[in-house]
Order: structure tokens, then C-alpha cells, then sequence
């Protein structure tokens, strides 16, 4: 049988595809795309010079030889304050491959959980003809349990910008939301829109 969730704010319940909300948890595989996920994340743009690259440090600072002072070839190097770093991190990229189907699992695993913890729901946002921050809130008060993920889909700008404001809300669009955002957050607050889209973003693929 499909599971179902409360509209928010009350009002009928919402059909939930037991073929996406009824999936046994694996942990194993969530971790590892939710790792995947906040690596690929990472701008990777980190830097440092090497000796190299810093500049000065032409000339040799003294003679090699007769002054009482250790050897040094050069001003620039790491052991000198100024100097070249060694083994500095560089530009890199983090992202990890996982396989599509595990990614699909993952996302399936998570989204049952919120279904078995009944902290689905979905918002009319129709209700939402202007953007209103203090009617965000009166619909969020009766069923907020922590940090509160609001996804919407294509058009909802005034529903986006109703939610974004609120405290420990975040805001996203359906294309934008991953396991690590549905494991971080207590309570999932979705439109219509928005819900059909991730159940089909995560629906298992036909055999061929």
C-alpha cells in the first residue's frame, strides 16, 4: 500500500509512491554519496607558491663560505619566513564517481526515511500569490522539528521567496536537492510540483 503524507497545514493526504517512500535503508550507501556529494561541493581552488614561485630570491644572501652563518642559496627558501611553501595544497578537483543507480538508491533510501518519520509534507503553493514571510512561518510552526529543507520546482518564485528567510530554513530547487540536503534536514516541506519531480528523479530504472 502507498504510503501518505498531511498536507501542510492540514487538508487531504498525499499519495507517496511506495516504490520510491517504502525502501529499506541502507547506510553504507548513503554515506557514500552524501561523502560524493559534499566533496563534489568543494571549489578545490586552494593554492600555494612553491619556491618557484615566489618572487626575489635571486642572488645568493652571502658567500657560501667564511661568514660563521649556514649555507643558503637562496632568500626564498621554505625554511626562510617569506619562503616557498613545500607540499602546499593546489588547484584540484574532488569530485568522486558514484554509479547513477547508486545514486538513485541513495536518494530513495533517504526520502523513505522522511516518509517512515511522517516529516513529508506538502505545500499549496497556490495560497502563496505574494511572497509572505509571516504566512511561511504559521504554516511551518505546526510542524517543524529542527531544520526545515523547502523544495519547490519551476515558477515558485513566490513560495522561494516566502521560506527563505525563515530561521534554520533552507530553500531549493527540486534540480538542486541531494541525499546530503535530505539527511541534513528534519523536516521536508515540498510542493506538488516539486514531490512529482523527485519521485521521478529517484524511481528505479526499467529493465530493458
Amino acid at each position: 500500500m502507498p504510503s501518505s503524507a498531511p498536507t501542510l497545514g492540514g487538508g487531504n493526504a498525499v499519495t507517496l509512491d511506495a516504490d520510491v517512500f517504502e525502501q529499506p535503508f541502507n547506510g553504507p550507501l548513503v554515506h557514500e554519496v552524501v561523502i560524493a556529494e559534499l566533496a563534489a561541493r568543494r571549489q578545490g581552488t586552494h593554492a600555494t607558491k612553491t619556491r618557484g614561485m615566489v618572487s626575489g630570491g635571486g642572488a645568493k644572501p652571502w658567500r657560501q663560505k667564511g661568514t660563521g652563518r649556514a649555507r643558503a642559496g637562496t632568500s626564498r627558501s621554505p625554511i626562510w619566513t617569506g619562503g616557498g611553501t613545500v607540499f602546499g595544497p593546489s588547484p584540484r578537483s574532488y569530485v568522486v564517481k558514484v554509479n547513477r543507480k547508486a545514486r538513485k538508491s541513495a536518494l530513495r533510501s533517504a526520502l523513505s526515511v522522511h516518509a517512515e518519520r511522517g516529516t513529508i509534507h506538502v505545500v499549496d503553493t497556490a495560497g502563496f500569490d505574494a511572497p509572505s514571510t509571516a504566512k511561511a512561518s504559521d504554516l511551518l510552526n505546526a510542524h517543524r522539528g529542527g531544520s526545515v529543507l523547502v523544495v519547490v520546482a519551476d515558477g515558485e518564485v513566490t513560495t522561494l521567496k516566502s521560506f527563505r528567510n525563515l530561521v534554520r530554513t533552507n530553500v531549493l530547487h527540486v534540480d538542486d536537492v541531494g541525499v546530503a540536503d535530505l539527511v541534513r534536514a528534519a523536516t521536508l516541506v515540498l510542493s506538488q510540483a516539486a514531490l512529482d519531480s523527485l519521485t521521478t528523479r529517484a524511481r528505479k530504472e526499467a529493465k530493458a
